[in-house]
């Protein structure tokens, strides 16, 4: 008898439609789920234990899909099969089991667990922590999300500092965060059980005209599992000689240059702060340029809506800016291929859909 091959994706549409899988819709899901071997040892999938995830995966799936789609993020694409379905991909093959797995890794832990996120601007950092969030609130774990914008120095701080260096002329370069901030919060979360009341510092983008500033920290209890991201977050200094030789742009000048190699000289005091980071994911853009072309989207959505924003040179500039201070091909591209420090690379296309997901061990060639 001849079977029909369901495709994943109109599995999914047809499991949220009320259509249960079938039996040979749950094997053909754990095939699936083994058929890209370096994606399935990231998630540790394997061939023994491919039927219990997939039925933990499934158990899930029915509960939170609806919760992801009535975020701000997805509310639009249930109006377009297109979208919708990458979602509901999405969830399935990367947000699910990835935490599953960060469930997994806090309950063997014994203690808070600290996820670092690294992606530059625009990779999607914080809506992958707030699926995340959602997803582990149903197993029983509740989250922190932390920021490192929320560890910037005061505005009356960084305006003496740009007295100080002219070039921080935004926030957000390495020399411009409370480390103590960042380092005491983490500590005091890896030192205890998370039953402890924490004081979670805060940041006020809107204040000061758009400058910003510190607010009221937030009082948290009973955290099992923080999810810091940043642009930088897990960034570590490289070998100052790199910037006697060809460098990519922007950095063009020998202003640049020394911009570049000063910021490399400030990554050194946030190494501790990194130390206290128990994993590290990376969302990482196949090519480092989508960044800006997602930012001048971003700015032209907004400014459609009739709110005020950056022209499209700005934009330019002001992302060119952050790759001046730490270029990704310089600071990040190296750090996919180095498993010490990396335990997840999760390639991010174009279109903000995900790609090759795998650990730097198993980098594809």
């Amino acid at each position: 008898m001849c079977v029909s091959l369901t495709s994943l994706g109109q599995i999914l549409n047809n499991w949220i439609q009320g259509q249960t899988p079938t039996a040979f819709e749950w094997q053909q899901l754990a095939r699936e789920a083994l058929a890209v071997p370096q994606q399935a040892k990231a998630f540790g999938i394997t061939p023994a234990n491919v039927e219990e995830e997939i039925q933990a995966r499934g158990n899930l799936f029915q509960v939170v899909y609806p919760e992801v789609f009535s975020l701000e993020a997805f509310s639009a694409t249930t109006t377009n099969e297109q979208f919708k379905t990458l979602t509901l991909l999405s969830l399935w093959n990367l947000w699910l089991p990835l935490a599953l797995q960060l469930a997994s890794l806090r309950q063997r832990l014994g203690r808070p667990l600290i996820q670092g996120i690294l992606g530059v601007q625009g990779t999607g950092k914080t809506t992958l922590a707030a699926i995340l969030s959602l997803i582990l609130a149903h197993l029983g774990y509740r989250t922190l999300s932390l920021s490192l914008d929320d560890l910037y120095k005061t505005y009356q701080e960084r305006q003496r500092l740009q007295q100080q260096d002219p070039r921080l002329i935004w926030r957000g370069p390495p020399g411009t965060h409370d480390l103590e901030l960042g380092i005491e919060l983490l500590e005091q979360l890896r030192s205890t059980n998370g039953k402890q009341q924490y004081l979670v510092p805060r940041f006020d983008k809107s204040a000061w005209g758009g400058a910003g500033d510190r607010t009221t920290p937030d009082i948290v209890t009973d955290i099992d599992i923080v999810l810091f991201e940043g642009w930088f977050v897990g960034v570590r200094p490289i070998n100052s000689e790199v910037f006697n030789g060809s460098v990519p742009a922007p950095i063009d000048s020998p202003a640049d240059q020394l911009f570049a190699r000063d910021m490399n000289g400030q990554l050194k005091n946030y190494v501790p702060l990194w130390e206290k980071l128990d994993r590290l994911i990376i969302l990482y853009p196949v090519d480092y340029r989508f960044s800006l072309q997602w930012r001048l989207q971003a700015e032209q959505q907004m400014i459609a809506t009739g709110k005020s924003g950056m022209t499209d040179s700005q934009i330019s500039d002001f992302v060119k800016y952050f790759w001046k201070s730490l270029h990704p091909e310089l600071f990040i591209a190296p750090l996919i291929k180095n498993p010490s420090l990396v335990d997840l690379v999760i390639e991010i296309n174009r279109d903000h859909s995900f790609g090759a997901i795998y650990q730097p061990s198993d980098l594809p060639n």
